[in-house]
C-alpha cells in the first residue's frame, strides 16, 4: 500500500481471525492477498489453537501487570502470570516470529487486532466471578493496562517490520449490549447496568490517544497512519458517533446489519473524516457473487446519503463482514482476494 494521501483509494483489509492453526502459513496468506499494493495486510489470528489464541485470551496475555487465567466460565483475573498467560504470550510470539518472516521489506500500513476495553470488561471475570464490567475503577485499572500492552505489541511489531506504520484495531462487539444495560451477571438473573455514555466514550479516547504517543508528532494522519486506531464491530447498532467522537480513524461493520436509521450517524462519521471499513463478503464459505455486486449496497447506501460519488473510494474500505476463523482455508483465501477486487471496482466506478 502506498503512502495515504488524501486522493488515494484505502483498498481492502482483513478483519482479524483467519480458519487453522498453522501462524506461518496464515501469515503468508494475508500478505499475499494484499500484496502489491493491493489493500492492507493484517497480523492474523488463529483461534482454532485453543485458550490463548480466543480474542480474550490474546488480549490478555498483552496487558501489563494484570494477569489471567482460563476458569470453566471464561477467562478470570488472577494474582500472577501463570500457564494460561505464558501460553497466550508465547502463541502471540509465534504469530510474531511469522510475521517477521514473511513481512520483511514491507513499507506502509499493517493493521493488528486487540479486544477494545468494553468487550473486554464485559467478558474478562474479576475474582468473584463478575464480570470486571461491575466495578467502574476496575474498568479503568483495565483499559490503561490495555493502553500500554497495545503500545508495547506494537513496538514489538515496528521492531520486526520497520517498515510498518502500525494501525490498531479495537474489536467491540458487545459495546453496544454495554451502552444497553445487556451484559448478564454471572448468575444470569440480571444485567449489569449501562455505564455512562460519556465514561464510554473517553475510556476508548483514552486507548485510542495512548496508541499516537510514541508516533511523531509530524507523522502522517488518516486512517493507515502509523498510531491510527479503527474499532470493529460486527453486532447490530454500531455507536458511529461515539466511536467518532472518541477518536476512531474508522469504523468497521457488517454492512447487512445497517438499518436507515444509522443514515445520519454514517452521513456524519463520513463528513468527519472517518473511514468506512465495510465488511461485505461473508465470514463463512459460500457462492461469493461478482465483485462490483458485492459493494453494490455500498453504492446504494452512499447515494442515499447524497455523498459525492468521488469521495466514495477515498472514504470506504472492503472487508469480510467479520473474521474468517469459520471458513475453509480455501474459502478465506478467496474472501480475501474477493475484497481487494470489490475495492478496485469501487475505486474503477463510484457510481
Amino acid at each position: 500500500m502506498s503512502e495515504d494521501s488524501d486522493t488515494s483509494p484505502l483498498g481492502a483489509t482483513g478483519v482479524g481471525s483467519m480458519p487453522g492453526t498453522d501462524a506461518r502459513e496464515a501469515v503468508k496468506t494475508v500478505i499475499g492477498s494484499f500484496e502489491s499494493g493491493q489493500g492492507v495486510p493484517h497480523l492474523p489470528e488463529l483461534p482454532a489453537r485453543g485458550p490463548g489464541a480466543d480474542m480474550v485470551g490474546r488480549t490478555a496475555g498483552l496487558l501489563v501487570e494484570l494477569y489471567a487465567r482460563v476458569e470453566p466460565s471464561g477467562w478470570r483475573l488472577g494474582d500472577r502470570p501463570g500457564r494460561d498467560t505464558r501460553r497466550a504470550r508465547s502463541l502471540l510470539g509465534e504469530d510474531l516470529d511469522a510475521l517477521e518472516e514473511h513481512a520483511q521489506g514491507h513499507t506502509g500500513p499493517l493493521k493488528v487486532q486487540a479486544v477494545g476495553p468494553w468487550t473486554l470488561a464485559a467478558q474478562l471475570e474479576l475474582r468473584n466471578g463478575e464480570a470486571v464490567l461491575s466495578d467502574p475503577g476496575a474498568v479503568r485499572d483495565l483499559a490503561v493496562s490495555l493502553t500500554e500492552g497495545l503500545r508495547a505489541h506494537t513496538a514489538a511489531v515496528r521492531a520486526r517490520v520497520p517498515g510498518a506504520r502500525v494501525v490498531v484495531q479495537l474489536d467491540e462487539p458487545v459495546l453496544t449490549a454495554v451502552l444497553l444495560g445487556r451484559v448478564p451477571s454471572a448468575s444470569g438473573y440480571r444485567t449489569h447496568a449501562a455505564p455512562d455514555r460519556q465514561l464510554v466514550e473517553s475510556t476508548l479516547r483514552d486507548v485510542v490517544e495512548g496508541q499516537r504517543r510514541d508516533v511523531p508528532a509530524a507523522a502522517a494522519t488518516g486512517t493507515w497512519a502509523d498510531g491510527a486506531v479503527v474499532v470493529h464491530s460486527c453486532a447490530p447498532g454500531v455507536p458511529f458517533a461515539l466511536l467518532r467522537r472518541a477518536g476512531a480513524a474508522g469504523i468497521s461493520f457488517d454492512t447487512a446489519l445497517l438499518t436507515e436509521r444509522d443514515d445520519d450517524a454514517l452521513g456524519e462519521t463520513v463528513e468527519n473524516g472517518v473511514t468506512l471499513l465495510t465488511g461485505v463478503v461473508p465470514g463463512t464459505d459460500g457462492p461469493l457473487s461478482d465483485p462490483a455486486g458485492s459493494v453494490s449496497g455500498v453504492r446504494t447506501l452512499w447515494r442515499r446519503l447524497g455523498l459525492a460519488p468521488g469521495l466514495l473510494a477515498r472514504s470506504v474500505a472492503v472487508t469480510p463482514a467479520c473474521g474468517l476463523a469459520g471458513a475453509s482455508p480455501q474459502y478465506a483465501r478467496r474472501a480475501l482476494a474477493h475484497c481487494v477486487q470489490a475495492a478496485r471496482s469501487l475505486a474503477d466506478n463510484p457510481e
